[in-house]
């Protein structure tokens, strides 16, 4: 398997991956993105509306790789989903807050949902908060489904957050 080097690039970079962020309202979505693209979290909540898009360019091996990081705002209807800002995705992450057990509900409802309206993509599972780990509602086994990759993250502390997304950035370019 090739490493994933999540410093930034230099030069031309040939690749470019949609991923998109799903998850509920307040599952820390958007914290993860900052942490990943700008190394800091901000602990005042803001509500994203419909997509915020960033970007980083990495490494996988000597691959340069662009990451298009599309941040949906949080669903708590299925139904609110657009499919529209998930065409064309190379994958997704699946974002649960340690918690709050509806959140892995929900995450279990959209990879469902996603799965049928695109097919099977890459995708890995962050459980979020894990800085806050003795407050969790649900353990890591109970997210555990067969064959998803499950990450514990903490956007604050920054735990997890790297090699969550460096293994769905080797998952893409496999």
């Amino acid at each position: 398997m090739p490493q994933c080097i999540l410093s930034g690039h230099r030069g031309a970079v040939n690749l470019k991956k949609k991923i998109c962020m799903v998850g509920q309202f307040a599952v820390g979505k958007t914290s993860l993105v900052r942490r990943f693209v700008d190394q800091i979290y901000d602990d005042r909540y803001l509500a994203t509306v419909g997509v915020k898009i960033d970007r980083k360019d990495v490494s996988v091996g000597s691959s340069p790789l662009t990451l298009m990081l599309w941040d949906l705002a949080g669903e708590d209807d299925l139904e609110q989903l657009k499919v529209s800002h998930l065409r064309g995705a190379s994958g997704y992450i699946l974002v649960a807050d340690g918690c709050r057990a509806a959140s892995l509900a929900k995450a279990g409802e959209l990879h469902k949902r996603i799965s049928g309206q695109l097919g099977e993509l890459p995708f890995v599972l962050a459980l979020n908060k894990a800085d806050l780990r003795d407050q969790w509602e649900f353990s890591r086994a109970a997210a555990s489904e067969p064959g998803w990759p499950v990450f514990e993250t903490s956007a604050k502390t920054g735990a997890g957050v790297e090699e969550m997304f460096a293994a769905l950035a080797e998952k893409l370019i496999a």
